[in-house]
């Protein structure tokens, strides 16, 4: 029989994975380490028994409310260990998780201990990894928010963010690379768009939930340099001004809130067939004519 925790035959964990494991039963939220788990659950039945033969005198109410508090115990605790195991996984080798945070991650446990569907699991343990990776990377604030996202958010803003470039500037004499989604206006109901589940209803409500803001009129970022490289996906494309006049790239009607930035990098979108050839051709008077993009 498969055991229930997944944390228990990970075999030989990496350091940061190791760390990551004792900083999260650190900040008590009841992940075991994983040399812990069979003796505690051993010992945990033995009082569990003691228990049970001590209140005979219990009242069917009392029993019943009893049972229920097990029950998502149990639920709660299968939920965290299958987050934390995932979240093993995205954890690069230099991860600092000693770094982290204890009431940070209290605070994400709390929020995340009731998520069972497998996707929205998924993407709690990307928090944790990314958290854990660079911590102060996510803000208290972010994973609140994500507390009260349900499926179907998240799969918006993952679409969402499948048209979204990285765009290098500089502001104020300090270079920025900004992850940003690229919706125009006066094509938002283009093909490309509806066709990948994006419209205006859609927008609506990714800003009523407070991932972005959605503008009346195109926006245009105005710190791109004179001659930039821009990134969608793996493709990359360099923008050029015409003589050395400022470059104002039309970005369109969607910028992201500060807890839509953090998120962006996490959600898992993936890039939009035929939507670099569609971005290019709308910037086109910036491509360098001396070179191939």
């Amino acid at each position: 029989m498969m055991p229930d925790n997944p944390l228990v035959n990970l075999g030989e964990l990496s350091k940061p994975a190791t760390v990551l494991i004792e900083k999260i039963s650190e900040a008590a939220v009841g992940i075991a380490r994983p040399y812990q788990i069979k003796r505690v659950a051993k010992a945990e039945a033995e009082a569990a028994k003691i228990k049970a033969q001590s209140e005979i005198e219990i009242t069917d109410l009392q029993r019943r409310a009893e049972q229920r508090r097990a029950a998502e115990d149990v639920r709660d605790q299968k939920n965290m260990e299958a987050i934390t195991a995932e979240a093993l996984s995205h954890l690069n080798e230099n991860a600092n998780p000693e770094n982290m945070d204890n009431d940070w991650i209290a605070n994400l446990f709390d929020k995340c201990r009731t998520v069972s569907d497998h996707e929205m699991q998924s993407l709690w343990a990307r928090v944790l990894a990314t958290e854990a990776n660079e911590p102060g990377t996510l803000s208290k604030r972010t994973v609140n928010h994500l507390a009260d996202f349900d499926k179907n958010d998240a799969e918006m803003f993952t679409k969402l963010c499948g048209f979204g470039w990285y765009i290098n500037g500089t502001d104020d004499s300090v270079p920025f690379r900004r992850f940003m989604p690229v919706i125009f206006v006066i094509y938002a109901y283009s093909d490309i768009y509806k066709s990948n589940g994006i419209n205006f209803d859609v927008l609506n409500h990714l800003e009523t939930i407070g991932l972005i803001r959605l503008l009346e009129t195109s926006y245009f970022l105005d710190e791109v340099d004179i001659e930039s490289v821009c990134y969608y996906d793996e493709k990359q494309l360099n923008l050029k001004s015409p003589e050395g006049a400022d470059i104002h790239l039309k970005i369109g009607c969607t910028l992201l809130t500060k807890v839509g930035e953090e998120l962006a990098p996490i959600c898992g979108s993936k890039p939009v067939e035929g939507f670099y050839e569609h971005v290019k051709q709308q910037w086109g008077e910036y491509l360098p004519t001396d070179e191939e993009n």
